[in-house]
């Protein structure tokens, strides 16, 4: 995999000089080591990882941030990037899929079937919300989708957590809930 206009390591990390995806972040991490939304959003259009489709917005680069900031700093370290890249590269997968008329966008139905494909088994009014939430005029883009799995895989990792049952139900405190549905 080619990213253009960046070149090798300079320094960085033991290990790290091995993995291809490392020249590119640290290019695009600079002196600090970390991306932030901007330079991820930045680094994401110049990769090309969106193809033909449009490229990610600002707020979608916040979320991805958001879903893997293990140390909650508001940018992205290495280990972070390369888990989000892995992401990206199966939601794309999955999207083109089931874009198979190629138009850059899925329908409702379509939609459906790839988060179930993913494991998410979602009621007929929870789809119905995310429709609303993430389509124009019945279509979602790429951008959005990756958006709405963002957020599905954040609100799931949350859920989980407080899940300790494995019953599929999770007690919040508001404070608690409120913290969750902002950060995601």
């Amino acid at each position: 995999m080619a990213f253009p206009g960046y070149g090798a390591p300079q320094g960085g990390f033991p290990g790290m000089q091995q993995d291809p995806l490392f020249g590119y972040f640290s290019a695009v991490a600079g002196q600090d080591g970390q991306i932030s939304a901007d330079e991820l959003q930045r680094c994401l259009t110049h990769s090309g990882i969106s193809g033909s489709y449009q490229p990610f917005s600002l707020d979608t680069c916040k979320l991805m941030i958001s879903m893997l900031d293990r140390d909650m700093s508001g940018t992205m370290g290495f280990n972070e990037f390369k888990d989000l890249w892995q992401a990206l590269n199966g939601w794309k997968a999955t999207f083109a899929s089931f874009d198979r008329d190629q138009s850059g966008t899925v329908e409702g139905p379509e939609l459906q079937q790839a988060i179930t494909t993913m494991g998410y088994h979602l009621s007929p009014q929870a789809m119905n919300s995310i429709m609303k939430r993430y389509s124009i005029n019945g279509r979602i883009p790429f951008d959005e989708f990756v958006s709405c799995c963002v957020r599905l895989r954040a609100l799931t990792d949350h859920f989980r957590r407080r899940d300790t049952s494995h019953s599929g139900n999770a007690s919040f405190h508001y404070d608690d809930f409120i913290q969750v549905t902002m950060s995601v």
